[in-house]
């Protein structure tokens, strides 16, 4: 045979051969990533919306004390409890401060 024809075994450099490992690695790594990560979101999105329930909740809880808190502040509320403690509404004894804003 002439040398023509000999077929000359090529070696892979050291860079293609980490380049072609590198690149093997990146098609078998980013399907695994990607659901890594969207399961992640769905984790986070569902701890989300029950903090947003928490804090309806809570929402609504301040809420019915805030009007509880009215209703004890009423003048008539008041009045009651001062008169189930002996006390009389006099409203001469009754003095208004404002505060000035400079």
């Amino acid at each position: 045979m002439s040398k023509k024809h000999m077929k000359k075994k090529s070696k892979m450099s050291k860079l293609e051969r980490f380049l072609y490992t590198f690149a093997v690695f990146l098609l078998l790594a980013s399907p695994i990533s990607i659901v890594f990560s969207k399961a992640t979101l769905a984790k986070i999105n569902f701890e989300v919306e029950q903090t947003k329930r928490k804090i309806e909740v809570q929402e609504k809880t301040n809420e019915g004390l805030t009007m509880t808190i009215d209703e004890l502040a009423s003048l008539a509320k008041i009045q009651e409890v001062a008169e189930q403690q002996g006390l009389s509404y006099n409203n001469n004894n009754i003095k208004t401060i404002t505060q000035d804003s400079e």
